[in-house]
């Protein structure tokens, strides 16, 4: 097995980070990497819930998702299971700190194989999933933006600063 592993701590509760994971509508902004857009026809999150998508890159291409919520421990823990190919497990947890929350992210392919043909597209992915769920949880009620500043503590784990 191998996992590709990342961490980013958001200047918000747990609650407020799990909130931005478990509304479809919140999941779905910010869902993927940075210019794709996403179309849900099923999220059942719940255990054992569907979730089928379309991501829409921003070369006009279509990449259809299937996956499970194989765990769910609100608010701190959300595993997916992807299910359509390639095949891997999506395990979420977030954790309180001093600034907010600390989530970790770490996606685990069973195949290596599979794991060295996509860490190329994977690994920065997963750094702008981050990016995008972060920027979910800073927005302003009623539409505006925060203005947020990005910091590398360690490698693999940014800070960020939310400024109004």
């Amino acid at each position: 097995m191998t996992a590709f592993n990342t961490s980013r701590e958001i200047p918000a509760t747990v609650e407020q980070v799990f909130a931005a994971i478990s509304d479809p509508e919140r999941l779905s902004r910010w869902w993927g990497p940075a210019g794709f857009t996403n179309t849900f026809s099923v999220c059942e999150f719940k255990k054992g819930g569907r979730w089928s998508f379309i991501m829409h890159g921003p070369d006009g291409k279509e990449y259809s998702n299937e996956s499970v919520f194989a765990e769910i421990e609100p608010p701190r823990k959300v595993v997916i299971q992807h299910i359509s190919e390639p095949e891997f497990r999506l395990t979420i947890i977030l954790s309180a700190s001093e600034v907010g929350t600390v989530v970790s992210w770490s996606q685990a392919f069973e195949s290596s194989e599979v794991a060295s043909r996509v860490e190329h597209i994977v690994v920065p992915a997963n750094e702008q999933n981050l990016d995008r769920l972060s920027a979910e949880v800073l927005r302003k009620a009623g539409g505006g933006s925060w203005c947020i500043n990005l910091a590398t503590a360690t490698p693999g784990h940014t800070m960020l600063a939310a400024i109004d």
